[in-house]
């Protein structure tokens, strides 16, 4: 492929191979700013959802055409984990509409994506439509406008792969919480699941004189209160998934009540929203994975992905692998423990083993809290990465705020994340420094809790 990548101006000490879509991305616009013809993407997710992505190629007989190919196709592979769809509408250049249709296809590239959005997500064939540019529809999408309902008893829940977390909350004020140790990925029969979920719930709902609403959060995909893929029931046969995804459709009409289910990400998201009092967040936390979360600008959730651990910040050649799609350069490789252990021996750092990667990242932790020159640099690293992964996602989201959270954030981790992210706005997106303000979780932003926002979705 063509399309030149672009050495950043600051390198992660431990990294001299990083090429930040960003700047690859850019880099090729202004190429095509002068001469470039129109391409607009559009992402179809339901008949009341249409996303629309407008940007410039180089026109057929370009020299340098080729490299419309990568940087679409780039561009595609975001938009689909950002946002979703089980149709792409490709505007413009047929010849781009045919490498996508080949590349996004059962015997593609990029056919773990083909199946991932199409039966498992929508249920649906994915499709790629060749049209011409005015010949995508419009855009049609203005989120939901979840949650910030505080009155009355409602029952808050948080579904993570270790334990769940459930509060019974009034007028806003947890009453009463608790976490239970549960083990859901090692369960293969569906009511494991909802024995425990009904379990936490009946018990909130005995600390109450009345259940008005119950909302919750779990790491996934959740379309319509449905989960259709998640990492919580990944020990689930194919031939019982149906259970699953009707699941809280089940416990909804059985307690009687409005019920809302979500991304953990977008109530994290919502959480921050609340508690700074303005819009305009995406939530980053670094944990085990990458995991994100976006409240737009007029405060809705957009029915979005979100799945920023799929998509693409790094687009050089040698970039590690993503461990489920097999994708390269995805931000799970660089905002999660993952990036820890991947730069540890680079370090001169040795990983644990048999122990558990909780384990392994607190044992890491421990010496970059000693002030080990080496572990600093991976943190440093990390900062630059994600200096330039928040300036690519301004480039897809509109952001006022980002909130940094996650295990990889405790401690002198999180103000090293900070500071790399800050050099890499002052040497290369100044612009950004007036626009965005990076926040890691202080008394500010904890003031209203996970529960309460999730508690807070369901409208009564």
């Amino acid at each position: 492929m063509s399309l030149q990548l672009i050495a950043p101006r600051v390198q992660p000490p431990l990294d001299e191979g990083f090429h930040p879509a960003v700047l690859a991305n850019r880099n090729f616009q202004r190429e095509a700013e002068s001469v470039g013809v129109r391409l607009v993407l559009g992402l179809e997710r339901s008949a009341d959802d249409f996303s629309r992505f407008e940007t410039r190629v180089l026109p057929e007989g370009h020299p340098n055409f080729d490299a419309n190919y990568q940087f679409i196709e780039r561009i595609v592979k975001f938009l689909l984990w950002q946002r979703g769809g089980h149709t792409l509408y490709v505007g413009g250049s047929h010849k781009i509409a045919d490498y996508l249709k080949k590349t996004y296809s059962a015997n593609g590239a990029r056919s773990f994506d083909y199946k991932f959005m199409g039966k498992q997500v929508y249920e649906k064939n994915f499709s790629v439509i060749a049209c011409d540019v005015d010949e995508v529809p419009a855009s049609h999408e203005t989120g939901k406008l979840l949650g910030r309902n505080l009155q009355g008893h409602r029952i808050g829940f948080d579904l993570g792969a270790s334990d769940r977390k459930v509060s019974a909350v009034v007028d806003g004020t947890p009453i009463y919480s608790e976490e239970v140790v549960w083990e859901p990925r090692k369960h293969a029969d569906p009511d494991y699941h909802y024995r425990e979920i009904m379990t936490a719930l009946k018990t909130a709902a005995s600390k109450m004189s009345r259940v008005d609403a119950i909302g919750g959060s779990s790491a996934g995909i959740y379309i319509d209160n449905r989960p259709m893929a998640a990492s919580l029931f990944r020990g689930i046969p194919g031939d019982r998934f149906g259970e699953i995804k009707n699941l809280f459709l089940r416990i909804r009409e059985e307690m009687g009540v409005p019920l809302e289910v979500i991304n953990d990400g977008d109530v994290t998201a919502l959480a921050g929203s609340m508690s700074i009092e303005d819009n305009g967040i995406l939530g980053i936390a670094l944990g085990s994975s990458e995991a994100a979360g976006y409240v737009n600008t007029e405060g809705h959730i957009m029915g979005w992905l979100n799945e920023l651990a799929f998509a693409p910040i790094d687009y050089s050649p040698n970039a590690p692998d993503e461990e489920w799609s097999g994708d390269k350069g995805c931000g799970a490789s660089y905002f999660s423990q993952q990036c820890v252990f991947r730069l540890a021996p680079k370090a001169g750092i040795e990983i644990p083993v048999d122990v558990t990667d909780a384990e392994k990242l607190k044992a890491v932790q421990e010496k970059l809290e000693a002030g080990h020159e080496g572990v600093s640099k991976i943190w440093q690293s990390m900062g630059v990465y994600l200096g330039y992964g928040i300036a690519h996602y301004a480039d897809f989201y509109d952001i006022k705020h980002v909130l940094i959270l996650g295990r990889c954030t405790s401690g002198r981790g999180g103000d090293l994340l900070l500071e790399s992210a800050k050099k890499v706005f002052e040497t290369e997106f100044p612009e950004l420094l007036k626009k965005i303000e990076l926040h890691l979780p202080d008394e500010k932003v904890r003031r209203v809790g996970q529960s309460v926002a999730a508690a807070s979705l369901p409208i009564v």
